[in-house]
């Protein structure tokens, strides 16, 4: 499939989760029926957010496999890049730690999320948070301009994951770093495993081997690469069967740093 039409695919996707208001769990991971609950999917994929400082449950539609800002070692005044913020969850948590002489920018491509996230911010009275229109692939902000970049759940779904980091490099201030959610593969997953897998947890597409992940991110220039943490995403019995505990598919966090 072309590039373009991958794209189409998704922002046709998380437009529909943000008319529709809910989240993965019931529009992408289990489709129309009620295969699992919030809090399965929650401890499946994601993490819980509602203890966090500046959690705000109006922008979180469970989409996440993480939660970046956990290990991302923002500051009070630094300049923050969400990317693919969708209604403003990771933004909000982050603001929380920039405090009122930072600021916090939401990036993503489709116009019902960045819609959304601008009435969540308007709700609450947030001055130092803004949400942007734009492509991962294309970031249309200021180089060096960022202390931190931070994404959950969203670069696996971006075609062209060596542009995606090319860009992350030229947005963060020399000494800037990211701290990223993603998921990965580890081994060989069999053609029929992928696509159950990819039916169940929409944010399974585009997930590529973790070795071939952590390449791209030290081509594209990074250094102190981190891995925080990784958990292995326990999808129901035979969605992916493997009688080795290091195959199969995973939520990572990982960081690294621009010199």
């Amino acid at each position: 499939m072309k590039t373009e039409d991958l794209k189409l695919i998704v922002k046709e996707k998380y437009g529909k989760i943000a008319k529709e208001n809910q989240g993965f769990v019931k529009s992408s991971c289990c489709g129309t029926s009620s295969c699992c609950s919030d809090s399965d999917f929650i401890s499946m994929i994601g993490d819980d957010y509602s203890t966090l400082e500046g959690y705000n449950p109006d922008a979180d539609m469970g989409l996440g496999c993480g939660i970046p800002t956990q290990f991302a070692g923002i500051k009070k005044g630094d300049s923050v890049l969400d990317l693919g913020s969708g209604a403003g969850n990771d933004c909000f948590v982050a603001r929380a730690a920039v405090g009122p002489t930072g600021h916090v920018t939401g990036l993503d491509f489709t116009e019902e999320m960045i819609e959304k996230a601008k009435h969540n911010a308007l709700k609450l009275g947030f001055t130092n948070v803004d949400f942007v229109y734009g492509d991962i692939e294309d970031i249309p902000l200021t180089e060096n301009s960022f202390d931190v970049v931070v994404s959950n759940c969203v670069l696996n779904l971006v075609p062209d994951k060596s542009k995606a980091f090319s860009q992350i490099i030229k947005v963060l201030k020399s000494g800037g770093h990211f701290c990223v959610s993603d998921v990965v593969l580890k081994g060989e997953l069999t053609e029929s495993a992928r696509k159950n897998a990819e039916l169940y947890a929409g944010c399974v597409s585009g997930a590529i081997q973790m070795s071939e992940y952590l390449s791209i991110i030290e081509k594209a220039g990074f250094t102190d690469i981190t891995i925080h943490k990784e958990r292995r995403i326990e999808l129901p019995d035979g969605i992916v069967a493997s009688e080795n505990s290091e195959t199969g598919i995973f939520s990572i966090t990982v960081s690294g740093y621009k010199f």
